[in-house]
């Protein structure tokens, strides 16, 4: 008898599948499985993020694409545990090099860029007790790879209110549940119900500030 696949076998074979540069489009079964697969398994999280970094690092446009928006869809439906491993100088460094001329930067195409800088911008709103995906996103900003903050897709839902914010509207067990529901659907129309329910949410708590704190600990690519 065959023995089984080990994790990262399973995850690499998801991965593979789910990022091939021959796909005609997004395939969401497979992208679903990886992030259930390391959702799922104690060492998931850090097996998925290595090999996350390298599909990213491919110099295949649609690969590296692909591997994007597996990693995006990850931060949206995984764990905190995954949310920490991303937010590790480890997996950070990796993207990094996608975007810096003394690595990847100077032949890595730009859309692929484009994305990176976008979805550290978008964690920084989204994660901000990640400190070191904010301390990344500001590095990138001092040393001039950042010029402005990327526009974010307009279809996407408004950071949740700040959640030491105490009012009656965040104890309403059954918008909790439905909002939760709704951030974890990749349908347009999903997350344009989440913004809705969440700007209807955030009008009834008034003088409500999100501080987010910087940090000053250094990179190793540095």
């Amino acid at each position: 008898m065959a023995a089984a696949p080990s994790d990262e076998t399973s995850l690499q074979s998801l991965i593979n599948k789910a990022t091939s540069p021959l796909n005609k489009e997004t395939d969401w079964d497979n992208i679903k499985a990886f992030c259930d697969k390391l959702d799922n398994e104690s060492d998931g999280p850090q097996l998925a993020t290595r090999l996350l970094a390298h599909k990213i690092q491919s110099p295949q446009e649609w690969e590296a694409m692909q591997a994007l928006l597996v990693l995006e869809t990850c931060m949206k439906n995984c764990g905190n545990k995954f949310h920490g491993e991303v937010g590790k100088f480890r997996f950070l460094n990796e993207l990094i090099k996608v975007v810096s001329p003394k690595y990847l930067g100077s032949r890595a195409l730009e859309p692929v860029k484009a994305k990176v800088l976008e979805i550290m911008y978008s964690w920084t709103v989204w994660y901000p007790d990640e400190a070191k995906i904010a301390e990344a996103y500001q590095m990138l900003k001092k040393q001039g790879i950042v010029k402005q903050d990327p526009v974010l897709p307009g279809d996407k839902p408004l950071p949740p209110p700040p959640p030491r914010v105490k009012s009656a509207i965040f104890e309403d067990e059954e918008k909790s549940k439905t909002l939760s529901r709704l951030l974890k659907s990749t349908h347009p129309d999903d997350l344009r119900a989440a913004n809705k329910l969440i700007k209807e949410m955030v009008q009834e708590v008034s003088g409500s500030v999100r501080k987010v704190q910087d940090t000053n600990s250094g990179f190793d690519f540095c």
